[in-house]
């Protein structure tokens, strides 16, 4: 919801109209209502997306605003992104420690996220992983309750709920962020031109260039929920500069890669993708599919 209101002010700002006249739809998502498994084991990122998708086929809703790293890399022809807001801070933050080596040996650590656990078990191969779902207050609700020592959340959402100062950052050069981490995209209909113009006011170029190259290395990949991946990309003048790093799910196994190529080059993903597939091991390499799967 958070993010749904910053689209709105940011739209309404930007042609000069009150809020009001933007109406907010809530729509409660599967992802939200099951709390108690792992995405992977239920669908996936589908989970986040399905319920939006109906609601934007049918005209009910003129656009839909999503939280770009749920959104799967295939989507139906029948949308487009009519835009990206301006990209919030990548990092991970840490909560019940202050670093990852500061966690307590045989450290229980929460997550639900594939990424977040092997490269936590690939740095402290002692922890245990369990998994947690839920929004911040639900998550920061289980670890009081003692469900685990430390858990993870993303810095873009903690600052847009007004949650500053809760945890530590993860530095992302180390610890690289997940794709599409801290973008908002927002999708309409691809015929509907009107709405693609209006969304168009608040497109930030340098996010949706990052935001597009970690999907295209996504689509190279053939990943899927189960897929440990994680990506860094910055804007350097007219090129983008890209690190990402694939893990075996236990952690035990990685592979780092990256490149620079010019911004809107598709081929760059592509490129870094087929480097990184060509060197995995299987325990790597099994979760990956390949372009076009």
């Amino acid at each position: 919801m958070a993010q749904a209101e910053e689209a709105r002010d940011r739209l309404a700002e930007a042609h000069g109209i009150d809020p009001a006249h933007i109406e907010i739809v809530a729509v409660t998502a599967s992802g939200d209502r099951i709390q108690d498994r792992a995405l992977a084991e239920i669908g996936g990122k589908a989970l986040w997306t399905k319920e939006l998708d109906a609601w934007l086929a049918a005209g009910e809703i003129d656009f839909a605003v999503h939280s770009a790293k749920d959104v799967e890399t295939l989507r139906p022809e029948l949308f487009a992104i009519g835009a990206v807001l301006p990209r919030e801070d990548v990092r991970d933050v840490l909560i019940g420690a202050e670093s990852i080596a500061a966690l307590p040996q045989g450290a229980v650590v929460g997550t639900s996220a594939p990424r977040r656990a092997a490269q936590l078990l690939h740095a402290r191969p002692d922890c245990k992983v369990v998994t947690f779902r839920g929004n911040v207050a639900t998550r920061l609700a289980k670890l009081a309750a003692g469900e685990a020592d430390a858990t993870f959340l993303a810095a873009a959402g903690l600052k847009r709920l007004g949650e500053h100062g809760t945890g530590h950052p993860l530095d992302e050069e180390h610890w690289l962020p997940a794709p599409g981490q801290a973008a908002i995209l927002i999708e309409c209909r691809t015929e509907d031109t009107r709405t693609r113009a209006f969304l168009s006011a608040v497109d930030h170029a340098h996010s949706r260039a990052t935001l597009l190259a970690e999907r295209a290395l996504l689509a190279a990949l053939g990943g899927n929920c189960h897929s440990p991946i994680a990506v860094l990309s910055r804007i350097y003048g007219e090129e983008l500069e890209m690190r990402a790093a694939l893990y075996s799910p236990d952690g035990a196994e990685h592979v780092e890669g990256h490149a620079r190529f010019a911004a809107g080059d598709e081929q760059g993903p592509a490129r870094l993708a087929a480097d990184l597939l060509a060197r995995a091991v299987p325990a790597i390499a099994d979760h990956f599919d390949g372009p076009g799967s």
